[in-house]
């Protein structure tokens, strides 16, 4: 275990303390640029080497418990949320005028939505992929891939884009035909497809071997821009509520998806591939979204950062319990 233990910290240590080192150096036009390429070259390169070697011989079973991990962890963040409010509301009666009541619940509303999308929005493309090709075998690619494709398309920006766009403070008109826009661009959907349709295409060993290469490049240009935009948090007002949103994203939904897998008989590097793709730390995604919409920008970016945190605290539990 000690051996995949550095397999799986060495790149996030070197690549995000390169870019935690650097990020007080590099310009914000840098990471824009560096998150623009990722998003349209990088991983849709990425996810079409993947998907050249991906089974689909599992059907709809992966892309179904990608969906369930989603519905889980949002459910349970709105149970907490509900627990929490209920706690708050024991604890103080606050006789506020009609105008202030309206400001502290506009707030309340942008911070639940935050909480939400720190709870159930992974990010199973940049870390979810590196994490399964450094601690499993290339036989369960497939399932990573999968699970990661419908996160992207049915979360990202499906899900995550509706509860933005309903509990924001922002007042941008937000129509249905926008969000169809969003997710029949998306790059990685498109190179998915792609892969799997020349799966039966055998290319040159130079070229084989070329790919597999740049995703190895690509998993390390993510990591670096994960830790410049780590760098750059300054936020931490919301570090109590952002703290309960990272153990239910890391910790509490990871163990429930581990547990369920094992009662329907799921076991070995199958069974660890889910938990790894639930636990994934909050993606920076939600950064964007909170620009877009005028969400707790301070609960998001706390979040980012500790179920980072949480992510090295959780893995060794992780190997034991479900390898």
């Amino acid at each position: 275990m000690i051996d995949s233990l550095i397999h799986a910290y060495t790149p996030f240590l070197i690549w995000v303390g390169i870019g935690l080192l650097g990020s007080r150096l590099i310009p914000d036009s840098f990471l824009k640029w560096l998150g623009n390429g990722l998003y349209w070259v990088g991983v849709p390169l990425q996810i079409l080497v993947l998907a050249r070697h991906t089974d689909l011989s599992h059907g709809l079973v992966i892309p179904g418990v990608a969906v369930g991990v989603l519905l889980l962890s949002l459910v349970l963040a709105l149970l907490i949320w509900q627990a929490l409010q209920w706690f708050r509301n024991r604890k103080q009666q606050p006789d506020l005028p009609n105008s202030d009541l309206a400001v502290d619940m506009s707030l309340m509303q942008a911070s639940l939505g935050s909480f939400i999308l720190a709870a159930i929005l992974g990010n199973t493309g940049f870390v979810g992929l590196t994490l399964t090709q450094v601690l499993t075998s290339p036989r369960n690619n497939d399932w990573a891939v999968l699970f990661s494709v419908t996160n992207n398309v049915i979360g990202t920006y499906g899900v995550a884009v509706l509860i933005a766009s309903y509990f924001g403070k922002s007042k941008i008109n937000n129509n249905w035909w926008t969000q169809l826009r969003d997710l029949v661009t998306v790059p990685s959907l498109w190179t998915f497809f792609l892969g799997l349709s020349t799966q039966f295409i055998e290319l040159p060993a130079v070229v084989e071997t070329g790919l597999e290469q740049a995703v190895w490049v690509v998993i390390a240009l993510a990591l670096l821009l994960v830790g410049l935009r780590l760098g750059t948090i300054t936020g931490w007002k919301s570090l109590k509520i952002a703290s309960i949103a990272s153990v239910l994203k890391v910790f509490v939904v990871p163990v429930l998806v581990g547990l369920g897998a094992t009662f329907l008989g799921v076991t070995g590097e199958e069974r660890l591939v889910l938990v790894l793709m639930s636990g994934t730390p909050t993606g920076l995604s939600v950064l964007i979204l909170a620009e877009v919409y005028d969400l707790d920008r301070n609960l998001l970016a706390s979040s980012i950062a500790l179920t980072f945190i949480g992510l090295f605290l959780a893995l060794p539990l992780w190997l034991i319990w479900f390898s």
